[in-house]
């Protein structure tokens, strides 16, 4: 029987593009104050440079890679030595600027009386500067302790150590599908694939379950054991 339900952060249950967005529009309102020279950068450009080093920082922290992003942007204008005050701005604005979908907190609520639930995520949106309510047993975080990123096995195990429970009575939540449904269900766990954007299943990919929206996520957890219920 299902006794742990875990999430996902980033696209799963905080809305994380506005946020760096507008983030980064605060950075770059900032280099334009400093320098002319940054009038001709545009957001896009900013919006870019993040692609364009995590190739080669997959498996740094979420962190380091942002600061990365954010030094190619200030070269852009010749601010790169300014790197720690932009990023200080940057990840200011994009903690005051996350929050929760608006399916999260009745979903939570929904699910507290039934499971035990945990947290743990690549990223870095901490539970308690995203506007989350305090109802999780658990948060992990990659790269705090030693903890590899997903889909690395270790993040999974130390879902299990974390929940106290066997792995086929965790079930994970989330939105990608290499990550939240491929890598718990290779390491024993349940994956849900939260499908917001009503993309297609990858050929050969399996969820246990798949849901819209976390507000469906309830019965469908009952589904997947009906002594839930």
């Amino acid at each position: 029987m299902l006794s742990v339900v875990v999430f996902d952060a980033d696209e799963t249950l905080i809305d994380l593009r506005p946020a760096v967005t507008g983030a980064l529009a605060a950075v770059l309102d900032e280099m334009r104050r400093r320098t002319p020279v940054a009038a001709g950068v545009t957001l896009a450009e900013v919006e870019s440079d993040w692609q364009a080093v995590f190739g080669s920082m997959t498996a740094a922290p979420v962190m380091e890679i942002r600061r990365a992003a954010l030094a190619r942007s200030l070269d852009r204008a010749g601010l790169v030595g300014q790197l720690d005050e932009f990023a200080e701005l940057f990840f200011a604005r994009r903690y005051a600027l996350s929050h929760p979908y608006p399916d999260v907190l009745p979903a939570l609520a929904a699910l507290c009386a039934d499971f035990t639930l945990g947290y743990a995520t690549n990223g870095n949106s901490r539970v308690e500067r995203c506007g989350l309510p305090d109802v999780f047993a658990f948060a992990l975080y990659a790269h705090e302790g030693g903890l590899p990123k997903k889909p690395d096995p270790a993040f999974y195990a130390a879902i299990v150590d974390a929940a106290g429970v066997p792995a086929e009575r965790i079930a994970y939540v989330g939105d990608s599908i290499a990550h939240d449904v491929l890598g718990p269900r290779q390491a024993g766990l349940r994956g849900i694939w939260l499908n917001r954007h009503g993309l297609p299943l990858p050929p050969g990919v399996r969820p246990d379950a798949e849901v819209a929206t976390l507000t469906d996520l309830p019965a469908a957890l009952r589904s997947l054991h009906p002594t839930n219920a």
